[in-house]
């Protein structure tokens, strides 16, 4: 993985702020510094030492520019990336874009059996994150418990590293943003630990957090812990 020192992040552009140069060669990101989406392909940038050739361009979304919706990105979400004349969106996507198109370490691995495996995790996701969200109004310990008992499997595939696939990859990239929240949620709203239990799953967010292209990506846990208790806590 590329290093570089600490960056330096922008301050998020509100519904006041100039639109920045379009198309003028230099490949923009677009994200919210909150959004698990967006962080996906923040981590993707990070990780291949691209910080000097993305720029990042963070976007307050309770009070976004016009200018993104009319000139940027029509979808008028994050995250989406600039390059080449084009505007590429969704965040799956940009993980697997990024990766192919630009310098710094591959992302996925070559062989055959891990990238099925790969496709396998991807697919299973939405089910992953839906599963989970809506335990946030049952009983989670129950109800969320095998959507995590699935993690430590997939995690017990490989044993040639604490990853999905062994190795860090794109994979582990799409799940974390959302196991960080989801952990931290239901450990502050409801005393359950999705690590108990779960040996490799433990241990994959340990190796996670030693990796400073996602530790610079983290949310704020007491902005995710309210935000996620006005959203799913007070609505029951």
């Amino acid at each position: 993985m590329a290093t570089t020192a600490q960056e330096n992040l922008p301050p998020p552009l509100d519904s006041k702020a100039e639109l920045p140069p379009l198309f003028d060669g230099t490949p923009r990101l677009y994200i919210s510094y909150s959004c698990p989406f967006a962080q996906r392909a923040w981590i993707t940038r990070n990780y291949k030492g691209l910080q000097d050739k993305i720029k990042l361009v963070p976007l307050n979304l309770r009070d976004r520019p016009t200018w993104y919706k009319e000139k940027v990105y029509p979808v008028n979400k994050v995250p989406a990336l600039e390059h080449n004349g084009k505007v590429i969106g969704e965040s799956l996507d940009l993980i697997k874009y990024v990766d192919s198109n630009f310098e710094g370490p591959s992302l996925l691995p070559d062989d055959p059996e891990k990238r099925k495996f790969a496709d396998e995790l991807f697919s299973h996701i939405d089910t992953f994150t839906n599963d989970v969200y809506t335990s946030f109004k049952g009983d989670p310990a129950k109800q969320a418990g095998p959507a995590f008992d699935y993690l430590e499997k997939a995690l017990d595939k490989f044993d040639d590293g604490p990853f999905f696939l062994g190795q860090f990859s794109q994979v582990d990239i799409a799940y974390i943003p959302f196991v960080e929240r989801f952990q931290i949620f239901l450990s502050e709203e409801f005393k359950y630990d999705i690590t108990a239990g779960r040996p490799k799953l433990a241990a994959w967010i340990e190796e996670l957090n030693k990796l400073d292209a996602y530790k610079s990506t983290k949310a704020d846990p007491k902005e995710l812990v309210e935000f996620y208790r006005s959203r799913f806590v007070a609505k029951q």
